[in-house]
């Protein structure tokens, strides 16, 4: 049985925002809670509605109805709400809040911009205003191809107020993948930037605008924002109006529409296999009480209190983040840089000098900065931090302990999520409530009813099997945009009315959740069945190896064989003598079966910017096979480097 890394104790939580929803609901522990909130959602969804003071211009009629089929369940039917109230207007017009900052950025460079609660409105409404005043309506479809700036939360913001929708891009994404998503959606506008900087050296971004919106004719404005203070921005009459002057032209203030609680509030677009990009749909109701319920009772974040997520508008934890900070009254921390630069300490100074007390950050991520050694972190005073955060991956041990160790003192519980774009939010949690082994899930999501099923849909324990979820949730998309039949195919069609999630899972005979990767990377090595991030977890244990990717490759022998693409730690020496240990470590833990037909060295491996290693590609490459699609990735030359290991 999984060791006890963190014990709540009980004042601490009896202190927080789940610790007190209980109380106040007369429910006596953590548990009974998890099991009220999974047999009866309508009333814990309309329990949290109120708990969080979620504003409904016309109060629903009922908390949700699956009368067309569990698959486009509605929710908060009836009811008339717009998220930017509830994020935004009301604490703006609260004397109590109207000062507090709401969003705090820091550049790369060094430099910091405060917003409070009531700038932001005024920011927002501006962009609102000059937005309605170019045609942006009710329906239409606005993207934010932008860097994590205070001018993205205000324009996320000011698009909701107009019912309209936008679409969050990837600051890193070429022409062709950014024209890919304004086009399916068939975008009126385009809210970018100049450019951001990126390890010392300026990135452009109009240009890159530019030429995607030169193949989406639909895009009739194009609003700039000087984030890097060019003077060399190419501006095409007409269409084309910088931020400052857009402002200056329509000032607001506005008044948010309210609009159906199942009404379209953004599309995030996720990257497949082969063929186009999926568009899950996310609407004002579920996706905000969702997420203000996630980031309220999984992170427990308090009115006041900072969060800091590294992430990108262009992932899903971008919107989370944003909407669950500011639903919940805190401060937003954003950061457009490098987390390692100038030196490998400045994600822990980005804590220090603002305060941090909830941090969000990938397994990925923490395993590149531990290699940094324990210098940079100790060098900070991370005092602040209450609670940490993670999703993205699985975790092997050693990072997972060396972030709660090293960073969090061995004092903030590490609430490990797991959810996903189309998902809108987590399947798994772990809760403020709830004892914690290192690397686990803790287990399914309040009001969340989630399963682990084998190959013939039966639950199991014990063992690992498919993430399923067995009932509706207030996140789930609406479907992907233009395409129903692909959401029924993709999620819905393993096994009639459960959600599959493609996920492996397993859960312990304590009752402790894990993750084992995507069900679609298994590996299957002469008829036996093994999860890749089994195989990278022991690799990445070895001191000589920094990252590791686990892939399995045709053979005619076993079918599949396993192939092992490892990165090395400074100063190790890839070769035959490293290559041979690796072999026997993975035979010694895993089991000879399992010993990898190849260990491949590179420079790098090919990841998602959400920190996801894209092994489909590898096997590509590897194989000279159908890459599909690789707007997703973060590096296009970690492919290169995946061809020329050795």
């Amino acid at each position: 049985m999984p060791e006890i890394a963190w014990r709540p104790p009980p004042e601490f939580v009896a202190d927080s925002n789940v610790g007190r929803f209980t109380a106040e609901h007369g429910i006596a522990d953590f548990p009974a809670l998890l099991e009220r909130s999974i047999a009866d959602p309508e009333w814990f969804w309309d329990a949290v509605v109120a708990f969080l003071g979620i504003e409904f211009a016309t109060p629903y009629e009922k908390v949700l109805d699956s009368s067309d089929s569990i698959e486009w369940t509605k929710w908060f039917v009836g009811g008339r709400l717009n998220l930017a109230v509830t994020c935004l207007d009301r604490h703006a017009a609260d004397p109590a809040r109207r000062d507090q900052p709401a969003v705090v950025w820091e550049g790369e460079e060094g430099e910091t911009r405060t917003l409070t609660y009531a700038e932001l409105r005024v920011l927002t409404d501006g962009i609102a205003a000059g937005l309605a005043a170019r045609g942006i309506g009710e329906g239409d479809a606005v993207g934010l191809f932008l860097p994590m700036v205070p001018e993205t939360v205000a324009a996320l913001l000011a698009v909701a107020k107009l019912g309209a929708m936008f679409l969050p891009i990837f600051s890193g994404y070429g022409a062709e993948a950014v024209a890919l998503r304004l086009g399916d959606a068939e975008a009126k506008a385009v809210i970018t930037a100049d450019g951001f900087a990126r390890r010392g050296k300026p990135v452009p971004m109009k240009e890159t605008a530019d030429a995607a919106v030169a193949s989406v004719p639909s895009v009739q404005t194009v609003v700039v924002v000087s984030r890097l203070g060019r003077e060399d921005v190419p501006i095409h009459a007409g269409r084309d109006v910088m931020l400052a002057d857009l402002l200056a032209d329509a000032p607001g203030p506005v008044e948010a529409a309210a609009v159906d609680s199942e009404h379209p509030l953004f599309v995030a677009y996720t990257s497949g296999t082969t063929g186009t990009p999926k568009g899950s749909v996310h609407v004002h109701g579920g996706f905000l009480v969702k997420i203000a319920e996630e980031v309220a009772f999984q992170m427990d974040l308090r009115a006041g209190e900072t969060l800091f997520w590294l992430t990108d508008i262009g992932w899903i934890m971008g919107p989370w983040e944003i909407v669950g900070t500011l639903a919940n009254g805190g401060t937003l921390l954003l950061y457009d840089g490098a987390p390692d630069h100038p030196g490998p300490d400045r994600l822990w100074s980005l804590v220090e000098r603002h305060g941090v007390n909830v941090l969000g950050v990938s397994p990925t991520l923490v395993r590149a900065l531990m290699a940094h050694g324990d210098v940079p972190v100790a060098a900070h005073d991370l005092s602040s931090l209450r609670i940490l955060g993670s999703t993205g991956e699985p975790w092997n041990e050693a990072p997972w302990r060396w972030f709660f160790d090293t960073v969090g003192g061995g004092r903030c519980p590490v609430i490990n999520i797991s959810g996903g774009t189309e998902v809108g939010a987590c399947f798994l949690s772990v809760h403020i409530p709830q004892a914690i082994s290192p690397c686990s899930l803790g287990g399914p999501a309040l009001g969340m009813a989630i399963d682990v099923y084998d190959d013939a849909g039966r639950p199991v324990r014990g063992e690992v099997g498919e993430l399923v979820c067995t009932k509706p949730w207030p996140g789930m998309t609406r479907g992907i945009w233009r395409d129903p039949q692909r959401y029924l195919d993709t999620y819905w069609s393993r096994w009639p009315g459960v959600w599959w999630h493609g996920d492996w899972a397993s859960v312990g005979e304590d009752g402790q959740w894990f993750l084992h990767g995507r069900s679609d990377d298994t590996i299957k090595v002469a008829g036996k069945r093994l999860g890749p991030a089994e195989v990278e977890s022991v690799l990445v244990e070895h001191p000589a190896v920094v990252e590791a990717a686990a892939v399995g490759l045709p053979d005619e022998v076993k079918g599949e064989a396993l192939w092992c693409f490892v990165v090395a730690a400074p100063g190790a020496e890839p070769g035959e003598e490293l290559r041979a240990e690796l072999v026997a470590l993975v035979s010694d833990r895993l089991g000879k079966s399992f010993a990898p037909s190849g260990i491949r060295f590179t420079r790098a491996i090919p990841k998602t910017r959400s920190a996801k290693v894209m092994r489909r590609a590898i096997r590509a490459v590897a194989t000279g096979g159908e890459r599909g699609d690789l707007s997703g990735l973060e590096d296009p030359a970690a492919l290169d480097a995946i061809a020329a290991a050795s």
